[in-house]
């Protein structure tokens, strides 16, 4: 593979990359929006806007990087607590990510970043200057230096043996006995270090000190012991001592109360697989001289035997850092180095050579069916065994294949969150957004066409069905009101329900419109669920005027088309005050299923094996063209195929039942023959056939016949419509 090559790649996969971190970045601010005091989502939003500018800076992307940048800046005085996550803020920060997914979309898409772009960058970097520039203007209250001060004098619990648990530095000073020759004063340094802060506690130690005849007057033999308070990082203390750092021993142990914020900065690092002692440097908790020092140690501490001593032990025996932070740096060691082993054993797939590998393990099931049925054919025990190891093998490779292909449904959730936020705010509504069953898998390709339907019944959840603030209080309601997304599995199929606690369908009004609309006539007697349908006829809206959100008659007719192309079904559940459950029912995948075989005539036909519950022959004497028959003191709707679908009449000794379940409703398919279980691989018919009722698709048996998927929940509306009318006269 070329070098150019190899960039492309890499250029695709941080475009990829970067669109997820976008979506992290928006559920950061949603939480921030709600709790602005979340640590948690801070350092998310932070992390997301800091890897995005690296990446680009690989790149060369400077446009993304600079305005990154000042993304990055506010947000690191946010962390430090120098700036607070307003509410005007997190609008700001919500801007700059839509502004940082232009970019990105733009450099996708090889095009010059525009006029309106750039112009668009500055008023941002404007607003987040504007931050940074009241954020450097912060000050202590009047009456916070008294407090400050009075906190300072405090008496302080001396421990020389390097643990303390206050918020003071220990610094141990030992200066060597030529320091006055060279014509350095030890007390001017510690006098400076009063510049910084407060030296709360000095204590003089004399363990060098000689006898009287012994001793030089130009020789200092004076060791210090000191506690010092101030905001300053380690380096700039070790940088005082930068003069005489061949004429002293300098050891500098963090005040005991920041050790808890080391160690959250050590586990806030990128994950990078950085050396203890780099790690231990990246967050100020060691200089890089006392990381020298500390390996220059360990250098000199080979042994042939035991080899070098851990460095972290070597750090704590030199004081240079608690054990505390040497303990979560290993640990931070450790878990990035378990995340980047669990990484390198994922690759990224292209989702074409996923559908092409489908299309082939397809072909082999329907070669397998032929081979199945030419062994059948000339009775060879051994080759009919054969067959069977080979069908279970290739069983066992179709649903691997397939559960590649399935991804968790809660990455498209998590896109409304942004939805719901944006367009509540915009008709100035409250509303909270619950999610539950986010770790459901489909296929990925029922996924990505399922965004759509899902955003027009959120939005029209947003802006019809939940009342504003005002109306639920007068309704005796909560002022918030709540809307839920829910998925989870049921006989072969995948569930989606969006429900809110709003105001309803308002059936009176929606039959009104439909009579105005001339969808159904003034005298027309329809049931609750026949009216609630109406609205998934193209063009009908029940809103009086026209918004960029609703009112057009447009969206609900494009969420049934959509969802009937994917072989699914959507069903209402609404009472009026209470709310509604728009319900979603879709097939898992739409490649290949497990089914079952009947016959009509000459003809063939297959329903997924999860629908069928059992088969029954129809007895004697039973009339199936009374729309019903009696299971077991149950009615159960009858759907006749043959003549549903106009095949014509033939002698036949007997007819069998297959009785299908979906979503709670059972009805039974009369048929000639039952011919047993198959795998199915599903084709699709072209458009010629879209208005085709009851038919999803097709697939081609092992003798190379045609057998049609029977659209099952569309013959059970009809089966149960046929039964009801038959009964009522």
């Amino acid at each position: 593979m070329s070098a150019a090559s190899t960039m492309a790649d890499a250029f695709q996969t941080f475009l990829a990359e970067g669109l997820g971190l976008l979506q992290e970045m928006d559920e950061g601010l949603l939480r921030l929006e709600d709790y602005p005091t979340d640590e948690e989502a801070i350092n998310a939003v932070f992390r997301a806007a800091h890897t995005i500018k690296g990446s680009a800076g690989l790149f060369g992307l400077d446009e993304i990087v600079a305005f990154t940048h000042n993304v990055e800046s506010v947000l690191d005085r946010v962390r430090e607590g120098t700036l607070s996550f307003s509410g005007e803020m997190v609008g700001v920060m919500f801007r700059c990510r839509d502004h940082m997914g232009e970019l990105l979309l733009l450099v996708s898409s090889e095009s010059e970043i525009g006029g309106a772009l750039l112009h668009e960058g500055e008023q941002l970097s404007a607003l987040l200057r504007r931050h940074l520039g009241d954020s450097h203007t912060l000050a202590l209250q009047p009456d916070e230096p008294r407090q400050q001060q009075a906190q300072l004098d405090s008496p302080v619990d001396i421990q020389l043996d390097g643990a303390q648990h206050d918020d003071t530095w220990h610094i141990s000073l030992r200066f060597a006995a030529e320091v006055l020759q060279n014509g350095m004063d030890p007390a001017s340094f510690i006098r400076y270090l009063h510049t910084l802060g407060k030296v709360t506690q000095i204590e003089t130690l004399f363990d060098t000190l000689p006898p009287a005849e012994q001793m030089n007057p130009e020789h200092c033999y004076l060791g210090f012991e000191i506690r010092f308070r101030g905001d300053v990082a380690k380096s700039t203390i070790e940088g005082i001592f930068d003069f005489v750092r061949d004429d002293c021993a300098l050891r500098i142990l963090q005040p005991g109360s920041k050790v808890s914020d080391y160690i959250q900065l050590i586990q806030e690092l990128p994950e990078e697989d950085l050396r203890l002692g780099d790690l231990l440097v990246k967050v100020g908790a060691i200089t890089q001289r006392e990381l020298e020092r500390g390996l220059a140690t360990q250098q000199n501490n080979v042994s042939i035997e035991h080899g070098t001593g851990p460095l972290g032990s070597i750090l704590i025996e030199q004081h240079a850092v608690q054990p505390e932070l040497v303990d979560a740096a290993v640990a931070r060691q450790q878990d990035v180095r378990q995340r980047q082993n669990q990484e390198s054993r994922l690759i990224r797939v292209h989702a074409d050579k996923l559908d092409s590998l489908i299309n082939l393990v397809g072909e082999l099931v329907i070669a397998n069916a032929g081979v199945g049925l030419l062994a059948a054919q000339g009775k060879d025990t051994r080759m009919i065994e054969a067959h069977s190891d080979v069908s279970r093998l290739v069983e066992d490779i179709r649903d691997e294949a397939m559960r590649l292909r399935m991804v968790e449904i809660g990455e498209t959730f998590n896109r409304f969150r942004r939805v719901v936020r944006d367009v509540a705010r915009e008709l100035g509504k409250d509303i909270a957004l619950t999610i539950s069953g986010a770790d459901t898998e489909l296929d990925k390709s029922v996924v990505e066409r399922i965004a759509d339907p899902l955003t027009h019944l959120v939005r029209n959840a947003v802006d019809h069905g939940i009342e504003s603030a005002a109306e639920r209080l007068a309704a005796g309601k909560p002022a918030q009101g709540q809307l839920h997304l829910n998925a989870f599995h049921e006989s072969g199929n995948i569930i989606i329900e969006v429900s809110d606690d709003g105001g309803g369908l308002d059936r009176d009004r929606i039959l009104t419109k439909a009579i105005e609309k001339g969808l159904v006539n003034p005298g027309d007697h329809l049931s609750d669920k026949d009216i609630c349908n109406l609205i998934f006829e193209a063009g009908f809206s029940t809103s009086d005027k026209v918004s960029n959100l609703s009112g057009r008659g447009v969206g609900m007719d494009v969420v049934r088309r959509n969802i009937q192309a994917l072989r699914g079904t959507v069903e209402i559940d609404s009472q009026q005050g209470v709310g509604s459950i728009f319900r979603l029912r879709l097939p898992l995948t739409l490649a290949i299923i497990d089914g079952f075989l009947m016959g009509v005539g000459d003809d063939h036909y297959v329903v997924p094996l999860d629908m069928v519950v059992e088969c029954v022959e129809l007895q004697a004497g039973a009339d199936a063209q009374q729309g019903y028959i009696n299971l077991r003191n149950e009615a159960l709707p009858l759907l006749l195929v043959r003549q549903h679908f106009g095949l014509p009449e033939a002698q036949r000794r007997r007819q069998n039942v297959v009785v299908v379940n979906d979503g709670g409703r059972k009805a039974g398919l009369v048929v000639d023959d039952l011919k047993g279980e198959l795998q199915a691989v599903v084709k699709p018919l072209g458009s010629m056939f879209d208005q085709l009722r009851g038919i999803s698709g097709s697939t081609i048996l092992g003798s190379g016949e045609v057998a049609l998927m029977l659209d099952v929940p569309v013959l059970l509306q009809q089966a149960t419509r046929q039964a009801s009318t038959l009964i009522t006269h």
